[in-house]
């Protein structure tokens, strides 16, 4: 489904992707590892076209798409939730959702089958559908991410990418997201491009991973492979609590 061919992504003179060559095939969660300053969030930037490429290819459904804006990127399938929870918290619950769904109105998708998927959302976290007319920025930090996540999703893409979902949320919190995650997977099939901070959790729910060093792919494999890996125990997954 999606193909990095020898991307070379810069900030200013700041050469932030070296080469890189990575592919999803349809259906699976694939998940990026590394340390901060590695390079993951850029790969998702590059991918969405917020942060384009300087040369290389990137490939969804075999098209080139590096030469795309952002808006065309997400007609395309692709939806990005972006590091950070980055809601607008003046807006109810409801607004937010409804504003992940902006190009399908635009293109004349009637507002019953959007509303239809916006109830899908809330089967998916029904703590949103319970808090679907309170202010986004009144609701707590393992909400809001639900509800950038439930965002995205109405965009009905095709491929989810997710920077860092569980950064500073409960481990009860966590689990919820993760499962959904799985969830979508397994009943909608959707593929995923997973960045995370917590690499066993990662790997566990991924089936293959990458790991990034100073903007280049060092090390790729299954799941397995990578969690038996002597130099990615040490240098990410630490102690297995469980």
């Amino acid at each position: 489904m999606l193909r990095l061919k020898k991307v070379n992504t810069y900030y200013g003179k700041v050469h932030a992707l070296k080469n890189v060559t990575l592919l999803l095939a349809e259906g699976e969660i694939v998940t990026l590892i590394g340390a901060n300053g590695a390079g993951k969030t850029t790969i998702l930037n590059t991918i969405s076209a917020v942060t384009p490429a300087s040369s290389g290819e990137v490939l969804f459904n075999d098209s080139q798409i590096s030469a795309l804006a952002p808006d065309r990127i997400v007609k395309l399938g692709i939806s990005q939730v972006p590091e950070g929870r980055q809601v607008f918290k003046p807006l109810s619950v409801e607004d937010n959702l409804d504003l992940g769904a902006y190009l399908r109105y635009r293109n004349g998708e009637s507002k019953a089958s959007i509303h239809t998927d916006m109830d899908q959302v809330f089967s998916l976290f029904p703590r949103l559908q319970e808090r679907r007319k309170q202010l986004a920025g009144t609701m707590s930090g393992g909400e809001q991410q639900m509800l950038a996540i439930g965002r995205a999703l109405m965009a009905k893409p095709k491929l989810l990418l997710l920077d860092e979902p569980s950064m500073g949320l409960a481990p009860l919190i966590v689990q919820e997201i993760f499962r959904v995650l799985n969830q979508l997977r397994r009943e909608q099939g959707t593929t995923i491009l997973l960045v995370e901070q917590n690499a066993r959790a990662a790997l566990k729910l991924a089936d293959r991973g990458y790991v990034l060093e100073t903007g280049k792919i060092i090390l790729e494999g299954t799941s397995a492979q990578l969690m038996e890996n002597a130099d990615v125990k040490r240098a990410y997954l630490g102690k297995d609590k469980g």
